[in-house]
């Protein structure tokens, strides 16, 4: 498996940034992509938020897996005792309010007694937090009900921190897509960048093509076979197969797999190969997940 690592310098300015912006924030919505659930959980960002409220969003439910799904956000609440909800951002014009709802609900103990003092609660302050590409800034703009930031299907485009006032009793903080110094492991590196959260240039996409073509393999048999026309192969005769469908050569009529490898990552990221959640959660262990999760 392709060994990636990317933690360019504008990522650790943000995440000094966001640690000192956490001491007027009342609690953190985290987004995570709904196909890669762990992958996308940013360990930097638990101990940073410390024991403030956190709310997990699962985004790009309309390429995952529905079921998968719903295992992770039964998952997720469980091992890391938060609420967890799951929203297309992009169709469901009733996510804004959704978000907004979940948000006052963490918040409702801590305003109701502010309302006990006397005391007029001020807009709740959310700080909207993930990896790169996993869809804050379309949050927000949801939220608001216009493109008040900046939104592209590639990481890096949010550089800095920004409020924004996106309901009378909500305040967001759009902060830039920020991962970590050192991936756990291999296959975290190689999730987040076949997901497109990973600068490209940086990239064998070729080894990175084939390492994900056999995680789908193994999670979902037969159906790059049959989406691509070809009987069950490995990975590399799998990039001459999509060539072949695709039509992609090279000069001398060889079929072209570094272009073929570019297509098939092109295609992963847009949906076209279907809903696909690459990871799995693992049932049954949620005490102990929690344990390391907090450590």
């Amino acid at each position: 498996m392709v060994k990636i690592q990317w933690y360019p310098g504008h990522m650790e300015k943000a995440r000094r940034e966001m640690t000192e912006k956490l001491k007027v924030v009342d609690m953190i919505i985290e987004l995570r992509d709904a196909r890669m659930p762990q992958a996308s959980r940013n360990p930097m960002l638990l101990q940073m938020a410390g024991n403030k409220p956190r709310l997990i969003v699962l985004t790009k439910i309309d390429q995952a897996d529905e079921e998968a799904t719903k295992q992770w956000v039964s998952y997720l609440s469980k091992a890391e005792n938060v609420d967890c909800i799951a929203l297309d951002l992009m169709r469901d014009s009733k996510a804004g309010k959704k978000i907004i709802a979940k948000s006052l609900a963490l918040m409702k103990e801590k305003r109701e007694k502010q309302k006990a003092r006397g005391i007029k609660p001020r807009a709740v302050r959310a700080m909207v937090c993930g990896i790169p590409n996993v869809g804050k800034s379309t949050l927000i703009n949801r939220i608001n009900g216009k493109n008040t930031v900046k939104a592209a299907d590639k990481p890096g485009v949010t550089r800095s921190l920004t409020w924004i006032h996106a309901d009378p009793d909500l305040d967001m903080l759009d902060t830039p897509g920020v991962l970590w110094p050192k991936f756990d492991d291999e296959k975290t590196g190689s999730l987040l960048a076949a997901l497109g959260s990973i600068n490209d240039d940086i990239l064998d996409k070729k080894n990175l093509a084939m390492d994900t073509i056999h995680l789908i393999q193994d999670l979902y048999p037969g159906l790059l076979e049959k989406i691509y026309d070809t009987e069950p192969v490995n990975p590399n005769k799998m990039l001459k197969a999509i060539a072949l469908k695709r039509q992609l050569k090279k000069a001398d009529g060889e079929a072209d797999t570094k272009r073929a490898a570019e297509v098939f990552l092109q295609e992963l990221r847009k949906g076209k190969p279907g809903r696909l959640t690459l990871e799995r959660p693992v049932t049954g262990n949620e005490d102990k997940d929690a344990e390391n999760l907090s450590e």
